[in-house]
């Protein structure tokens, strides 16, 4: 005769099951606050002076976290690159609007380091999707971009002569593509003949050689020229007809104006 389960035993499967749930939140928890710590000391120190002590430190965790998230560096570097452009990259999007915002988050305190693999239920709040979780009401929205830009041009560099971390990097370059792609089907022309695909790799082309030249000090192109380059691959016709555009001295970096506004929306004040 088969037993039957007995509530006893009901009652032990669902507390191991909260029990698994509970350390799971718990390791996400960990892996945020680690990825926000490390998005911090990439933009204020670049890619090769950032150490992953003081990434752990400021995340409020031992160095064996790391470790238990993130193979190495370059890997937790990717996940920094996957959370920036998520927030940069929302729903919502649009490059051609200065100050395009998203929802509001809370900016992420750093606590005293505790125990190496897991965070516990005081663990520090990481930002909400669509924002950024770092930077004070004094800190500037262009040194930030800026920062994690170059921090940005170190690791390519570094990951060039890297296979895996090539492929690792081609993809969220796809990433970014498929997004002007969406841009461009629902903004251009019915009768273009250039594939929408094909008009988002010349705009995320434009966008990103802007970013090394203006990254490279080069500052005779603002943030108007930039949009108007954009919408000439977007909408040739429409855009040389158009008036001259004023020239708004802008950054060139268009992800300053996001940034700018997220950090608003995170301010108390807000």
């Amino acid at each position: 005769m088969e037993s039957t389960p007995s509530n006893a035993d009901a009652s032990a499967g669902h507390t191991r099951a909260r029990a698994a749930g509970s350390r799971a939140a718990r390791q996400q928890e960990t892996r945020e606050a680690l990825v926000m710590a490390a998005l911090d000391a990439f933009t204020r120190v670049g890619y090769h002076a950032a150490s992953l002590d003081t990434i752990a430190a400021e995340a409020g965790f031992s160095k064996g976290a790391v470790y238990s998230n993130f193979t190495n560096k370059a890997q937790l570097f990717l996940a920094t690159m996957d959370f920036t452009m998520g927030a940069l990259r929302s729903q919502g999007w649009d490059p051609f609007a200065a100050g395009s915002g998203s929802a509001p988050g809370r900016v992420s305190d750093h606590r005293e380091p505790h125990d190496e693999h897991e965070a516990d239920a005081e663990s520090p709040a990481t930002s909400a999707p669509g924002s950024l979780g770092m930077g004070g009401a004094d800190t500037n929205p262009e040194e930030l971009v800026r920062g994690f830009g170059l921090a940005t041009l170190e690791f390519i560099a570094a990951a060039a002569r890297d296979e895996a971390l090539t492929e690792a990097l081609r993809e969220r370059v796809q990433v970014m593509i498929d997004v002007y792609a969406d841009l461009a089907r629902a903004n251009r022309p019915a009768d273009d003949s250039l594939p929408a695909e094909d008009a988002a790799k010349l705009m995320a082309a434009l966008d990103q050689g802007v970013s090394v030249l203006s990254l490279s000090g080069i500052t005779s192109i603002d943030g108007g020229l930039v949009r108007v380059g954009l919408q000439r691959l977007l909408d040739p016709g429409a855009a040389a007809s158009a008036p001259a555009p004023e020239r708004d001295r802008s950054s060139p970096l268009l992800d300053v104006d996001r940034v700018r506004t997220m950090m608003e929306n995170e301010s108390p004040d807000a």
